[in-house]
């Protein structure tokens, strides 16, 4: 009876294997950094202006800097460092093209360093490119950003950041 278990255990092991999803190839891959298009919404008499700059994945964490500008109540303005966790699970689900729900923070530059949570609904429309709805609360307000994102690969933004500084 025992060894019809160890047997059965092993087949059924097997089937595991030979069934689960094929790995998602460049899922984690470190040359790959997510680009955010700048996205703007409208505000009683005013607009802000959400701009994220290029973020790089280290140890399931995208991060890079940020920019909130508020039109005309500049006193509002506020830059920082943003870190969104993006484990390999959910990378591997968007780079399959499912809708995914992360989270991260926001964190203020100079004194105080105010920190607010960031919760991000990415829907891909491939595997390099799609869109973001970026929720945060900015004082009693809920903030609702929806740019396009693309993945790069880093030599390609170093080539591109060259051509931009070459002037005729």
């Amino acid at each position: 009876m025992k060894r019809i278990l160890i047997l059965l255990a092993l087949i059924v092991a097997g089937w595991n294997d030979a069934h689960a999803a094929p790995p998602v190839t460049n899922s984690a891959s470190t040359n790959r950094i997510l680009m955010i298009d700048s996205s703007s919404m409208p505000l009683t008499f005013g607009k802000a202006t959400l701009t994220i700059g290029i973020l790089q994945r280290t140890n399931g964490v995208y991060s890079g800097n940020y920019k909130f500008k508020v039109f005309p109540y500049f006193l509002k303005n506020e830059n920082g460092w943003m870190a969104i966790v993006v484990s390999d699970e959910s990378l591997a689900e968007f780079n399959r093209g499912k809708v995914v729900t992360i989270i991260g923070t926001a964190t203020t530059n100079g004194k105080g360093g105010k920190i607010r949570r960031v919760n991000v609904v990415v829907t891909p429309t491939n595997i390099n490119s799609g869109k973001l709805k970026i929720r945060f609360m900015a004082g009693d307000r809920e903030m609702l950003f929806e740019p396009i994102y693309h993945f790069a690969e880093k030599a390609t933004t170093v080539t591109l950041a060259k051509a931009a500084e070459i002037k005729p």
